[in-house]
C-alpha cells in the first residue's frame, strides 16, 4: 500500500525535557517507508488539524495517524491555554472517529492533560503519583496474547528501555505485552477498547530501545495491523 502517516511530534507544551521525540520520530520513520507508507513529520500546534491547517493541507485524510508527545510547561503565555488547544485536540479525535488508525508511543500516555477524551481514546493514561518505572536498563517485555495478529509469532521483546509499571489501563484493553516487575505483570502494550483502531506502545524512551531487532520487529507488526496491510 501507499499512503500518508501523519507523525505528531510534541512540541511546546506536549514536550519534555527526558524525551527526544524528534529522534524518536527519526527511528520510526524507516519502519513506516518499510510498511509502504509515506511519513509526514509535524510538531504539534494549535492549528495543525484543522480544516485549513498545515497537515491537512498537505497530508489530506492520513491512513495513519501516530502521536509522539510528552508533557511539559502549560503556562498560557507560553504556548496557549486550554482553549486555544480545543480544536486541535477535536480534529485529532475526530480522524479516529472517523476511521483513522492511531499509534501512540511511550510519554503519550502522559501527554493531552487538556484533552479529556484522551485517556479513553487510548484506553490508559500514565497517573502522576502512582504510574512509575525502575532506573532506565536492560528490560524484557512479554508476549500477553500469542494469537492476535501483532504478536503471532512474536518472541519477547527485550530491550535498553523503561518498564512502565502501574499505568492507569481500561479493563476493556487488550492487552499484547506486558514486563513484570517484582513478580507481578503490567500491560505495556494493548488495542484500546475503541471506536477506531488504536494501539498504545509504551515502549521506546530514547534511540536505546530502537537499537533492539525484537522493539522494532514489534512496531513494524503493529503498523501492518493497523493499516490493514496483510505483509
Amino acid at each position: 500500500m501507499s499512503g500518508p502517516a501523519l507523525v505528531l511530534v510534541g512540541r511546546g507544551r506536549y514536550a519534555d525535557p527526558w524525551h527526544d521525540t524528534a529522534a524518536t520520530a527519526g527511528r520510526l520513520h524507516p519502519l513506516l517507508v518499510e510498511a509502504g507508507l509515506e511519513p509526514a513529520v509535524h510538531g504539534t500546534a494549535p492549528d495543525l488539524l484543522g480544516p485549513d491547517g498545515l497537515a491537512s493541507r498537505e497530508v489530506g485524510r492520513p491512513d495513519l495517524l501516530v502521536v509522539v508527545a510528552g508533557t511539559g510547561r502549560v503556562d498560557p503565555g507560553f504556548d496557549g491555554d486550554d482553549a486555544a488547544w480545543a480544536g486541535f485536540h477535536a480534529a485529532l479525535a475526530g480522524l479516529v472517529a472517523d476511521g483513522v488508525p492511531l499509534l501512540a508511543l511511550h510519554a503519550s500516555a502522559n501527554a493531552f492533560h487538556d484533552a479529556p477524551g484522551w485517556s479513553a481514546l487510548l484506553g490508559g493514561r500514565w497517573v502522576d503519583g502512582l504510574s512509575w518505572h525502575p532506573p532506565l536498563g536492560a528490560a524484557r517485555f512479554d508476549v500477553a496474547d500469542p494469537d492476535h495478529p501483532v504478536t503471532a509469532g512474536l518472541g519477547a521483546v527485550e530491550a535498553v528501555d523503561e518498564q512502565y509499571l502501574d499505568l492507569d489501563v481500561d479493563p476493556a484493553a487488550h492487552v499484547l505485552l506486558t514486563t513484570r516487575h517484582d513478580g507481578v505483570d503490567h500491560p505495556v502494550v494493548w488495542v484500546a477498547p475503541g471506536p477506531g483502531r488504536v494501539v498504545y506502545d509504551a515502549l521506546g524512551h530514547d534511540v536505546r530501545s530502537w537499537a533492539s531487532p525484537g522493539r522494532r520487529d514489534l512496531v513494524r507488526r503493529t503498523v501492518r495491523w493497523l493499516v490493514g496491510s496483510p505483509g
